[in-house]
């Protein structure tokens, strides 16, 4: 619930920078071609620091979920990045990943939560 919360109160806050946003849709996160569009906004941008704080955010919010509801004795994680691994580096491997199936509809359409687990995972599988 917490969550929701202030994930709705920064939506609010970057609402205004966002509407001049070349495609402010990427910003609904529909699919995981989306969120590649947002985490990847060249730093020449001017909301290079808003589309990165989302980005980190939106990042930041899967894995501390994929980690709450992962029992290691009855549900195997999807993911074991190490614990030195930092956001930026976790940021980097979702963009390699999407870069590499940009292409690749059956990925990139899916809900961007699946897209940063399958991006993630492709960095850090669990053996």
């Amino acid at each position: 619930m917490r969550m929701s919360v202030v994930l709705g109160a920064a939506a609010l806050a970057l609402w205004p920078l966002l509407s001049r946003a070349t495609d402010a849709s990427n910003f609904s996160l529909k699919t995981t071609e989306d969120l590649y569009v947002v985490c990847s906004t060249p730093s020449s941008d001017p909301l290079r620091p808003a589309a990165i704080n989302f980005c980190e955010g939106f990042l930041l919010g899967v894995v501390s979920y994929h980690d709450a509801i992962v029992d290691r004795e009855h549900l195997k994680p999807f993911l074991c990045y190490p614990s030195t691994a930092t956001r930026d580096q976790g940021i980097q491997a979702f963009i390699d990943w999407a870069g590499t199936h940009q292409q690749d509809h059956k990925f990139m359409d899916t809900p961007p939560v699946v897209g940063v687990i399958r991006g993630l995972a492709a960095k850090w599988p669990c053996k």
